[in-house]
């Protein structure tokens, strides 16, 4: 089964047991640190934004979020009708074409199927996206990466994520969070990388 159609599956069941309804606190907080409001943001795999929602609140106006399943960006689009709809974007992260100042990692990462290739590729197309000295920064589960390739979320640890990172990526930042929400609370790791 291919990606959108799995989301859209997913969707449509009411089966994505990480929406939580509200922007997660980890990205939310580093959000409120950043002072260039010019700055171009891609949410890859947004699901239901509320990220993209919160930093356009706060005066972002160059957010854009990315999914495969439309039903997020639906109901993203009622949600937020004042939101550029140029800005939300139906597409495959990994046939998307674009160049960003900052990219929000907010558990895309853990859904992709986690073979070698898929995840050298997403970093790869990452480093792709970004401008020169541009920026990925946010979570991405630490927890025992199972055999099981259906039972997403996917996990791993800091010393895999950095094996795939390396030759994309300078690491600013990459540590256990501090601040996640308390369903997720021991299970993140928040990082900062700087294009290479």
């Amino acid at each position: 089964m291919d990606d959108k159609t799995y989301w859209t599956q997913r969707y449509e069941a009411g089966t994505t047991g990480w929406n939580i309804g509200y922007p997660s606190t980890p990205i939310k907080e580093y959000a409120d640190q950043l002072t260039d409001k010019n700055l171009k943001i891609l949410i890859p795999g947004a699901g239901n934004g509320y990220e993209a929602e919160y930093l356009f609140e706060i005066g972002f106006k160059n957010v854009h979020v990315l999914d495969v399943a439309e039903i997020p960006l639906t109901e993203f689009k009622k949600r937020n009708p004042h939101f550029p709809e140029a800005q939300v974007i139906h597409a495959d992260f990994f046939a998307h074409e674009g160049s960003y100042d900052l990219i929000l990692e907010q558990t895309f990462f853990c859904s992709i199927v986690p073979t070698d290739a898929n995840r050298s590729a997403y970093f790869k197309q990452m480093r792709r996206l970004l401008k020169p000295d541009g920026i990925l920064a946010g979570l991405w589960f630490d927890f025992p990466l199972t055999e099981d390739m259906e039972k997403r979320p996917f996990g791993g640890n800091k010393e895999l994520y950095l094996g795939y990172l390396d030759p994309y990526f300078t690491v600013r930042t990459f540590a256990r969070c501090y601040n996640s929400i308390p369903p997720r609370k021991g299970n993140e790791l928040f990082g900062i990388f700087e294009r290479k």
